[in-house]
């Protein structure tokens, strides 16, 4: 049976291979995990749709293959695996007639009992090959689901062919399965993936490049994964986007003093309040004066797309890499129900449970080094996006009030990278001193609520 890269999701044509998690003679069960793909999107674990052995993993990890391609063919039983392992038999040294022939279609073809007669085969190289996979399990195999839908039916421990479709053609979907399992709407809480891409994991094992006096003078880390496609995203928005970084300061002494008033109110009800939600909350009144920089510029179709929809991108530090995760339609939630969703894309971004949806359709993006330190930086746009903002640590430090008195105030920087071609940088200012404003007097936020 051959298996093909399945349709991961929409608008997706290819994937990368970034680890394969089974070997040639392996045997697989049904939704069993066979490989993790990468795509520009996500990284997901594509599921075997029926039992079987590996029989021929026909891409290595690191090759971008397209939806459809053939990655691996898998047999029926552990008999096949040695049939196709063993060498052809061959004639006996006394019989005086030439090889035969490859047989042609229709023709018999000598049974293994008949050429194992003729000539011993060598025994099976792989011992740990079942024959309990003989029979396939193929109930689950046949139900309509994704990759994602699968896995999370595996972890629920839910039959997929006991769950009543409502996708499109028969389709079972997430919904589907969280309802049959009585799962809430975000999913379970999956385990950390332990095939991960992590450079700083992987490169004790990788192959070193010469010594001197015992040491390594080189280490080769393959350039893959969410690592190449950060390079990609990162090249792509540098060459396309002549960009411009405006950075300004605001006093955050009240949201400081209003942020701890409210912790303890946050913390009840379990969720974590961070300066974030404020954040957002900020800029959705800023895009409503200034829409240009909630927008994408079409240039072919000659158009900038100002989006009447907010979904603002969060950009996660993990072990892979950089994940840009959005909360959807942020407008209509609250302070906490940005906090706590924000923590949760985080979460699910750091142990790599983040779904395609949840990765698509940003409008902006705020980047937040502040925590680890610096003073200011300039941000790389998300592109196609035409703006994001980097928020830096905050830092109590003695101003000059208009009373010409000095006093200690907590302030911080903010960074703000623009698209030249759709943003002026009059406009960006603008844009910027309305953010300032909402985040100097945060108790605005509550008298007009976005």
């Amino acid at each position: 049976m051959e298996f093909k890269l399945p349709d991961i999701g929409e608008g997706v044509h290819e994937g990368e291979i970034v680890k394969w998690l089974v070997k040639e003679g392996d045997s697989v069960k049904v939704d069993q995990p066979m490989v993790e793909i990468m795509t520009d999107k996500a990284t997901v674990e594509i599921p075997t749709s029926t039992a079987g052995v590996i029989q021929k993993l026909n891409a290595k990890e690191g090759d971008v293959v397209k939806v459809g391609q053939v990655i691996a063919v898998l047999g029926s039983s552990g008999s096949e695996v040695a049939q196709t392992q063993a060498p052809a038999a061959k004639p006996a040294a006394s019989a005086p007639k030439p090889a035969a022939p490859a047989a042609k279609p229709g023709a018999s073809v000598p049974k293994p009992a008949v050429a194992a007669a003729m000539t011993p085969a060598p025994a099976p190289q792989r011992s740990s090959v079942s024959p309990t996979t003989s029979s396939y399990t193929a109930t689950p195999g046949n139900v309509l689901a994704t990759p994602a839908t699968r896995r999370l039916a595996r972890d629920l421990g839910v039959d997929l062919s006991r769950v009543d479709p409502t996708g499109p053609h028969g389709r079972v979907t997430k919904e589907d399965v969280q309802r049959f399992g009585g799962a809430s709407a975000a999913g379970p809480a999956m385990p950390v993936s332990n095939h991960g891409t992590s450079l700083a994991r992987s490169s004790a094992s990788l192959p070193a490049r010469g010594r001197a006096g015992g040491g390594e003078l080189e280490t080769l880390v393959p350039f893959r994964g969410i690592r190449r496609k950060i390079s990609e995203a990162m090249s792509r928005s540098r060459t396309l986007i002549p960009e411009f970084t405006y950075v300004d300061e605001v006093n955050v002494s009240e949201l400081v003093a209003f942020r701890k008033e409210v912790k303890e109110i946050a913390e009840k009800q379990g969720v974590k309040l961070t300066y974030l939600p404020f954040i957002c909350k900020a800029l959705i009144r800023a895009f409503r004066e200034f829409p240009t920089l909630n927008a994408s510029l079409d240039e072919q179709g000659g158009n900038v797309i100002v989006k009447n929809y907010f979904n603002i991108g969060i950009a996660v530090d993990t072990e892979d890499g950089l994940i840009v995760p959005n909360i959807k339609n942020a407008d209509q939630k609250s302070i906490l129900q940005l906090a706590a969703e924000i923590t949760e894309l985080a979460e699910k971004a750091r142990t790599r449970r983040l779904s395609l949806e949840e990765m698509q359709g940003g409008t902006f993006t705020i980047t937040n080094p502040g925590p680890i330190g610096g003073l200011i930086t300039a941000p790389v746009i998300n592109w196609p996006e035409v703006a994001i903002l980097a928020v830096h640590k905050i830092v109590k430090r003695p101003i000059v009030t208009e009373d010409d008195e000095i006093k200690a105030a907590s302030m911080m920087y903010l960074s703000l990278a623009v698209d030249h071609r759709v943003v002026d940088g009059a406009v960006a200012a603008r844009f910027m001193n309305v953010v300032i404003e909402y985040l100097a007097s945060p108790k605005l936020m509550m008298l007009d609520m976005a």
